[in-house]
């Protein structure tokens, strides 16, 4: 028996050994070919990198497809910085009445600074133009920061209900005082329950940190980086790694044991408000926030805001169209002029809201580009003016990462718009609308570990055969070369 398990440490070990010099080898090659033909004056433009995968590379994407132009170009530090529109309007700011019943210093920097962010974020009658893209996101944050600020100096990770509703009270107040919009929950739908756990069994720490690989938790969301979070997730996959595990999901789903479930979607949500919780009292409230902002980001910016009424006035008068006409301009223009809700979209978002229209117009029989015809641009599925602030003809469409509204005691308060040019809204191939992918191909899909893949591959006799026929292969090309 013990020969036996020798034999078969030695197969295993030489078997995996000469995985590891397969795969090296190939690398070798590519890096020497690299260094004989590289050309230094070729720049990969970030464009280039976001072009939408075709038709013919993935079916996620089809059959929709997107003109490289319009995919929305993140600027290197060197270029011009988007454009600034600033609303002449300075918050006025009081002392606020608080409840006295919350136990928390909220001139704490690491709670106030964030505070004055929200306050920003949703002032006045900017909170509702900006919500769905800025202010409920960035208030969101502010909730998960305060509710792991709260148990810093405990176990816990989650508020009672009397004191939950002290503090949210307080909290509202606060953003109020410094110019806030103080219907914010409301505009957001959040509650003082979001501080409580909720259903969630887990609810402190040292359960938490028993039930759950802290340390991989909490390094995934050290660092979210901001272009590869939203195709290659990292932070997010493990924040619901960790939901699934403490709301007792992954018993579950071990056990195949399904009878007598309640609606685990509200355990999970509240569970996933706990691993917020927790990663709070972990990085400090700035990467926390910045962290938070950009998952709320890749988000937001995988479906249109808009919602879209039955077409049948526009389709009736530009169905047969193949030529400017100003009775289906009009219909088209007026249509999109009512869909926009008054609010500000991101570049993706308008991308995504102007090829969903569009699809609905070609099932209706519009087949050709009236978005041409007529000039429709990306930003007129944006807010085109913000009258009620001095601005004429903003034509702002925001930025599709994380931005924040700034105030300026000289001009008040502004917001960064990305596109301020006249951008041709893309037109569809096809009457069917299944989804949009802004990720490169090879961004798409993570790479297999590669203990994973030693392990599905397996060392058994056909594998190393295999293995021995690539091995072949790379070393006659060594040859051939040298």
């Amino acid at each position: 028996m013990g020969g036996y398990q020798d034999a078969n440490y030695y197969r295993g070990s030489w078997c995996c050994r000469l995985i590891l010099f397969v795969i090296w080898l190939p690398t070798f090659l590519h890096v020497t070919a690299q260094e004989s033909h590289a050309d230094h004056r070729r720049t990969t433009s970030l464009v280039e990198l976001a072009k939408e995968p075709t038709s013919g590379d993935s079916g996620l994407f089809d059959p929709i497809e997107i003109s490289p132009s319009v995919i929305p170009k993140v600027p290197f530090p060197t270029e011009s910085v988007p454009p600034m529109y600033p609303i002449p309007y300075v918050p006025t700011r009081y002392e606020p009445v608080l409840t006295g019943k919350c136990p928390v210093n909220f001139s704490r920097p690491e709670i106030s600074n964030i505070l004055d962010k929200a306050a920003f974020d949703c002032f006045g009658p900017l909170a509702s133009l900006v919500g769905n893209v800025v202010c409920c996101p960035q208030f969101s944050s502010l909730i998960h920061i305060f509710q792991g600020f709260f148990g810093m100096k405990s176990n816990n990770l989650v508020l009672s209900n009397a004191v939950a509703d002290h503090c949210f009270s307080d909290i509202v107040s606060i953003l109020a005082s410094r110019g806030a919009n103080n219907t914010i929950p409301t505009l957001c739908s959040i509650k003082s329950s979001n501080l409580t756990g909720g259903s969630c069994p887990v609810k402190n720490d040292s359960t938490f940190e028993r039930t759950v690989n802290t340390s991989k938790l909490v390094e995934a969301c050290r660092t979210v980086d901001p272009l590869k979070e939203c195709c290659r997730p990292v932070c997010r996959p493990a924040i619901m790694d960790a939901a699934l595990q403490i709301s007792g999901r992954q018993m579950m789903i071990n056990n195949d044991n399904m009878a007598g479930e309640m609606n685990h979607t509200d355990y999970l949500n509240d569970c996933k408000g706990v691993v917020y919780s927790y990663l709070s009292k972990q990085l400090s409230s700035e990467v926390a926030n910045k962290a938070f902002r950009i998952l709320s980001a890749c988000k937001v910016n995988k479906v249109c805001p808009l919602t879209f009424k039955e077409p049948s006035d526009v389709i009736a008068v530009c169905k047969n169209v193949a030529a400017p006409s100003p009775t289906c301009c009009s219909s088209l223009n007026t249509y999109i002029a009512e869909t926009q809700q008054k609010i500000l979209i991101t570049n993706k978002q308008a991308i995504i809201c102007a090829t969903q229209f569009g699809s609905m117009l070609r099932g209706g029989g519009v087949m050709t580009n009236v978005y041409e015809l007529c000039d429709v641009d990306l930003k007129d599925f944006s807010i085109q003016a913000l009258l009620a602030f001095g601005v004429q003809d903003a034509g702002c469409l925001l930025r599709s990462l994380p931005g924040d509204v700034i105030f300026d005691n000289s001009s008040g308060v502004s917001f960064t718009c990305d596109l301020s040019d006249n951008i041709a809204a893309p037109w569809p191939s096809s009457s069917s609308f299944t989804s949009l992918s802004f990720c490169a191909p090879e961004m798409s899909l993570p790479a297999l570990p590669i203990s994973q893949s030693l392990k599905n591959i397996g060392c058994n006799s056909a594998g190393v055969g295999f293995l021995l026929v690539i091995f072949t292969f790379f070393v006659s090309i060594v040859v051939l070369r040298f």
